[in-house]
């Protein structure tokens, strides 16, 4: 399983940016994937989800402002960042968990960073 994220920068509050993530080495239209996050001296949380059928979860902090999605036809989940603001700074990460239900791994990509100035 190789999860291969891109598309992190450094952008102007307000601005927007696109995430993107290559997913191979499973079967990507069945699975759930993730974004999280992870600031500074913070602990990694939950952004978004997206499900196999399209259904999706976003964070509090995301709702109204960012949007996942997926291509299945290209292994691919984004990530749409809109009016981004300095708290949205960290390091983020797709995701995604395989296996059986009683004992699912996490699977994670390299992470890309994302900087939000004021």
């Amino acid at each position: 399983v190789q999860l291969q994220a891109s598309g992190g920068g450094l952008v102007q509050a307000g601005g927007s940016l696109r995430l993107s993530c290559a997913a191979s080495g499973f079967i990507f239209r069945i699975d759930t994937m993730n974004w999280y996050r992870q600031a500074p001296g913070k602990q990694r949380e939950l952004v978004a989800a997206i499900t196999a059928d399209v259904a999706t979860n976003y964070a509090d902090s995301a709702k109204g402002r960012f949007t996942i999605s997926r291509d299945n036809a290209k292994n691919t989940v984004y990530l749409q960042m809109n009016s981004l603001k300095p708290e949205d700074t960290a390091v983020y990460y797709c995701n995604t968990r395989i296996g059986p239900p009683s004992n699912r791994r996490n699977y994670w990509g390299q992470g890309t960073l994302v900087t939000v100035s004021s």
